[in-house]
């Protein structure tokens, strides 16, 4: 029999994908509830050849549910969350609003699986930033390997990475510059149709922003604390797909080589690297893929042990909701999902 799933914040973009990767990789589903704010209640989704009528969260009774995926906002995660959990269900949450919880395991599983097996504690599990988790499926098999010492992160990150305004507005402008010209920022502080923007989230008192923060306190909970990692993030006006260049300086040897074949081997990776005009890969190219992808692996000589490389994922899945589909399934795999009594 399967579970009784549901998926709060189903109408947004990443609660919406979360619905059809749920039903892509045929996820043991009895019952699924889209479950959303009252003011869409009635709104209709679809999960595979079903379609779906949204329901209130504030009159839905999650004891009835054995598995809860939230795509909402930190403040509304931390308000039901725990009373989620409580109720019984495990809470995958997209959410920023649990990931630094040192009770709340914050889990990638090509990268640090066995954390779930902690998630009883709250009943919450924590999903990382979206450009954090491509970028751990890439620097773990290495450091593994040989030790990573520092990282430099530039990150172009798409507009969906905003939500559906973000897109809208990259949309509007876009079509605004070829006739009247574009119409004022809204969602993003100045124009991002035919621009780039060194600038995500809020700024913090030592010059960095909150979302470039979020990549190295996310990296450290996962990998190791003992990584220097800095990060400058940008939003650039790509719909969907998240592209980093990474620089990674190691404590031991590892060469270019090697190091395309050990990402080659690792999970949840495919490495296209060609050294010719087309040889790489772009963000276009991953909309809809579940991997993460690897180019330009190439050797750093301007420090002992150091590389570069490309990183691109779908930030729409991989960077939230297949990571979540793929924690459910290895809390399924790993028998950790209580399924509540039938009515």
């Amino acid at each position: 029999m399967g579970y009784r799933v549901a998926v709060v914040g189903a109408t947004g973009n990443v609660g919406r994908e979360m619905l059809n990767i749920l039903e892509e990789v045929n996820f043991p589903v009895d019952k699924i509830h889209a479950i959303a704010s009252r003011k869409s209640i009635g709104l209709e989704v679809s999960f595979g050849e079903k379609i779906l009528k949204c329901e209130d969260v504030e009159q839905f009774d999650f004891s009835r549910v054995d598995l809860v995926l939230m795509s909402v906002s930190g403040s509304f995660s931390k308000e039901w969350s725990p009373r989620i959990g409580a109720a019984g269900p495990i809470v995958i949450d997209n959410s920023s609003a649990w990931r630094m919880d040192p009770d709340v395991p914050l889990v990638v599983p090509e990268v640090n699986p066995d954390d779930v097996e902690w998630a009883n504690r709250k009943n919450i599990i924590a999903n990382p930033n979206c450009s954090t988790a491509q970028l751990v499926v890439a620097l773990k098999p290495l450091h593994d390997r040989a030790r990573i010492k520092r990282v430099v992160v530039s990150t172009y990150q798409s507009v969906s990475g905003a939500g559906k305004e973000g897109m809208d507005e990259l949309w509007d402008q876009t079509k605004g510059v070829f006739v009247l010209g574009p119409s004022p920022p809204k969602k993003f502080p100045k124009q991002i149709a035919f621009n780039v923007i060194p600038f995500i989230g809020s700024f913090r008192d030592d010059g960095y922003t909150d979302e470039e923060a979020k990549m190295w306190d996310e990296t450290h909970k996962m990998i190791d604390p003992d990584i220097a990692l800095t990060v400058t993030c940008v939003r650039v006006p790509v719909m969907v797909g998240h592209s980093e260049a990474v620089n990674i300086e190691f404590h031991e040897h590892l060469d270019a080589d090697e190091a395309r074949d050990i990402l080659r081997e690792a999970p949840g990776l495919v490495v296209i690297d060609k050294r010719e005009p087309t040889g790489y890969i772009t963000p276009k190219e991953v909309q809809g893929e579940f991997p993460v992808y690897v180019s330009r692996i190439r050797q750093d000589t301007t420090v002992p042990h150091g590389l570069s490389m490309w990183v691109v994922a779908d930030n729409l899945r991989k960077g939230a909701a297949l990571n979540a589909v793929q924690i459910a399934e290895l809390l399924h795999d790993r028998g950790l999902i209580r399924q509540a009594a039938l009515a």
